[in-house]
């Protein structure tokens, strides 16, 4: 994973200026802690920024109450996770080593002092970024999933971690840590199973269940308006939330399984400016993700809106899946496109089980060593092929037409081309699937001669066809015959080629009609549109 930039551990011992200590001193009050004292528990609000003054302060190992990191923090360090800025709960214990003084600053406090002084904000989210970094590296969390090859619920929680970009510690079954942290936590023997902190052990784990434990999953009160609901984290979603934010715009993005959207599935973005050897699209996005924390924007996920209404004071209220309800003054639609349920049979009984959506680290265990095969001719099927053949035995590309050319980057298919792990066939589609508990082989069959024959594969990637995520607008905005949003001429905001047929709605990014399905162009739109968001809601207010 590429570092935001100069050692890691350097980074965590980057000082404050003494002006930004005072400031915190001035906004915060000192607190001392005894020798031993925890100072922070897994699943507790991260509700105060905490700078070390004297003494000395351990990360702890919840399962087993040891210090979990050679290195400590003192004097001029501080503690906090990137979840300060989002309002999230802390990962990790704290401990106090000896007597330790502090000085404590509320959760809105510090972030109205990062807001007032750049030089402050830079300091403590490059620490915050490279502490979550190291987490991800070195697997230091609290959070513990054993099983997770043999169980579809624990694999969905290890999905929705790692797009997510937090930290867990994956143990298989029989392992002698795990069956000790079972013994430990009642979980009988052999039994995969979930478990936050010292001793909380998720019953019928879900991504849901885990972002309360983090602090992920927000509530809000009735009473609460936004000045704009962002409905997708894609790079489109998480863009509109970076211009949002810098704007003044309250602001809410919600995505509905992870932040990055596709393009956070994708292993590796080489044509997207600025990052020469290319970044991973769960990387980049997340990038922005804090950036657009730092400003402000909130974040809530898993969160899908099921239903969306006109009220008659002309804001917007969407009603998530869980039956909660938001108001927001604007609206800009971002939720993207999703791939196709090809008609397979037997496809929903692998999915999660050979049938993956995504090719990042965790689906390319699945397929070290093995036989792999991606259905699809466009660049996200292409960066798949590259990125698995570091690890799969063979990639096999099966594309329905008769070459690349229309749906793939020249510099990815003559890459394909030329790898000798990778094999393309054209004219193929997959026919049937085989396996018992787990995806074993799949039927191939030829377009033009019917022919099949059978080949081996623990895994199938399907990245073929774009299906707008749009049915959740309930009839309010003009769509096209596809189900893409139509864009261009909103009532009074003619000039905005991203309002939609009802004013106050714009779209952005993939699910827009006409839009280029490009990384880069997602971006740019979620940037653009916010201008009319601003001119819009302050035009109402």
């Amino acid at each position: 994973m590429e570092k935001i930039g100069g050692d890691l551990n350097q980074m965590q011992r980057t000082p404050l200026a003494s002006a930004h200590v005072e400031a915190l001193r001035k906004a915060g009050a000192v607190a001392r802690y005894p020798a031993g004292t925890l100072l922070t528990r897994p699943g507790q609000p991260v509700d105060r920024f905490v700078y070390v003054e004297e003494g000395e302060v351990e990360v702890v190992n919840p399962f087993t109450n040891e210090r979990h990191l050679p290195s400590t923090m003192g004097p001029t360090q501080f503690l906090g996770e990137i979840s300060l800025l989002n309002g999230g709960n802390w990962s990790m214990a704290m401990r106090a080593v000896r007597d330790t003084q502090v000085i404590e600053v509320p959760r809105e406090a510090v972030l109205t002092l990062m807001s007032q002084i750049p030089e402050m904000s830079d300091i403590i989210i490059t620490v915050f970024s490279a502490r979550r970094r190291r987490q991800l590296e070195e697997r230091i969390s609290s959070l513990r999933l054993i099983g997770e090859d043999d169980d579809r619920n624990v694999r969905r929680i290890a999905e929705f971690a790692s797009r997510n970009h937090i930290p867990y510690i994956s143990l298989p079954l029989g392992n002698p840590e795990a069956e000790a942290l079972a013994r430990r936590c009642s979980i009988a023997p052999g039994v995969p199973g979930v478990i936050f902190g010292r001793d909380v052990v998720v019953s019928e784990p879900t991504p849901d269940k885990i972002a309360r434990l983090l602090g992920l999953n927000l509530d809000f009160g009735d009473d609460e308006v936004f000045d704009v609901l962002i409905v997708g984290g894609g790079p489109a979603g998480v863009a509109a939330g970076v211009y949002a934010g810098a704007e003044g715009l309250r602001a809410l993005v919600v995505e509905d399984v992870a932040i990055g959207g596709q393009a956070g599935t994708s292993s590796r973005v080489e044509n997207y400016m600025g990052f020469p050897t290319g970044i991973s699209g769960s990387d980049l996005v997340w990038r922005g993700e804090v950036q657009a924390m730092k400003f402000g924007t909130r974040f809530a996920m898993p969160r899908r809106v099921a239903a969306l209404e006109r009220l008659e004071d002309v804001s917007f209220c969407a009603t998530f899946d869980n039956g909660q309800r938001v108001r927001a003054r604007a609206l800009v639609v971002a939720t993207g496109v999703q791939y196709r349920r090809l008609p397979i049979p037997r496809l929903p009984e692998f999915e999660g089980a050979g049938i993956y959506y995504a090719a990042t680290e965790m689906e390319a265990r699945y397929s070290k060593g093995a036989d792999a095969v991606i259905i699809g001719g466009g660049n996200s099927a292409g960066q798949a092929a590259m990125f698995l053949s570091r690890s799969a035995r063979c990639v096999r590309v099966l594309v329905r037409g008769a070459s690349l050319a229309a749906s793939m980057s020249r510099y990815l298919s003559s890459r394909l081309e030329a790898d000798p792990g990778i094999t393309i066939e054209y004219g193929a589609e997959v026919s049937a699937l085989h396996g018992a508990e787990h995806l074993e082989a799949v039927s191939i069959r030829d377009v033009k001669t019917g022919a099949t024959r059978v080949v081996e594969a623990r895994a199938l990637f399907v990245m073929v066809g774009a299906a707008p995520n749009s049915e959740w607008l309930s009839g309010l905005v003009k769509l096209d015959d596809k189900g893409f949003v139509i864009t261009g001429f909103g009532e009074g905001l003619a000039t905005s080629p991203f309002a939609t047929s009802q004013p106050g709605i714009f779209a952005v990014g993939d699910v827009r009609s006409g839009s280029v399905k490009r990384v880069a162009s997602a971006v740019g739109e979620g940037s653009v549109v916010i201008a009319k968001v601003w001119e819009f809601v302050n035009r109402k207010s």
